[in-house]
């Protein structure tokens, strides 16, 4: 027996070799291809991944329509795009009494004359307000004044006509260049959508046209354009579209309101681009639509500065 275990054991000695020969290629490590081995990287060199900016998914229709929920009366907007051409439109084509945004007609009236060298600004205008008071129609119940004189220049007289919407003034300017003139240059300029009758009636679209118009020059040459801009942007009543926006944000505007009416149209300049608004309203409670117009100014404006 003892035999046989010493015989075992020189048989395995002689032949471990071959049997770990065997064992290592039978177990051989995969190698991996050097291209997928990367080296860790230092902590400090690797770049986070930042979430993508938000980008806004609503268009300006949820913009404006957002700010009229819940409103009683009828709402006429027009948004232009002056930089992108993105527009919106809402009862643009809607005829809404204008009240004093037909002191824009007088004015690029007056400034057409102007151009044309057929009214100089340093010109003297007077008469009696009761003259106008018979001219327009204006009973004297419902008149603002019944008596004295108005005088004033050319310039002073749309100064005050736009600024601060003097009813005068503009009667003063329209006794001058004659309300048939008006009639013309509405005609002349395309601006099918207002009548200058009693009362003088509007539509958004006109009203965004005309800004447009008045944006790219084309309601008078270069001088006349920038100066009606800069009278529209000295603008004292900022309750409707300002009203919200930002105090540094320069606008050209003009407000209209007369009964149950309450507009205001015009251009924002902003960074991003600049743009035409305009918002009509006529409701049973003209503050609270002052009040919508200012928010849809403060949507429209939200949504074309925070949009990429």
């Amino acid at each position: 027996m003892k035999f046989l275990v010493t015989l075992f054991i020189i048989a395995m000695f002689i032949a471990s070799p071959a049997i770990y020969l065997l064992v290592r290629n039978a177990y051989k490590p995969e190698e991996i291809p050097a291209e997928i081995i990367r080296p860790i990287p230092d902590p400090e060199t690797i770049t986070p991944t930042l979430p993508p900016t938000p980008v806004p998914t609503s268009g300006i229709p949820d913009a404006v329509e957002s700010a009229l929920i819940g409103t009683k009366g009828t709402y006429g907007v027009a948004v232009m795009n002056l930089k992108t051409g993105e527009s919106y439109f809402r009862n643009e084509h809607r005829q809404f009494d204008a009240g004093s945004l037909y002191k824009l007609w007088i004015m690029a009236t007056v400034f057409d004359q102007i151009g044309k060298g057929l009214l100089k600004e340093d010109q003297t205008l007077s008469q009696d307000i009761a003259v106008l008071n018979s001219k327009f129609n204006i009973a004297s119940e419902s008149a603002e004044q019944t008596e004295g004189t108005i005088t004033l220049s050319v310039k002073e007289a749309l100064d005050e006509m736009i600024t601060l919407s003097d009813n005068y003034a503009a009667l003063l300017l329209s006794e001058k260049i004659r309300l048939s003139t008006v009639r013309s240059y509405l005609a002349d300029h395309g601006f099918s959508g207002s009548v200058l009758g009693e009362p003088p009636k509007t539509t958004p679209y006109d009203i965004a046209v005309f800004f447009d118009k008045l944006y790219r020059g084309q309601l008078g040459n270069a001088e006349t354009s920038a100066q009606m801009l800069d009278l529209l942007k000295k603008q004292k009543i900022q309750t409707k579209l300002p009203k919200y926006l930002p105090p540094d944000v320069a606008i050209a505007h003009k407000t209209g309101e007369i009964g149950s009416f309450s507009h205001d149209g015009g251009i924002v300049y902003t960074g991003k681009g600049d743009y035409v608004i305009a918002a009509f309203s006529e409701s049973d409670s003209p503050p609270d639509a002052e009040d919508r117009i200012a928010r849809v100014s403060q949507a429209v404006y939200n949504y074309f500065t925070t949009k990429n």
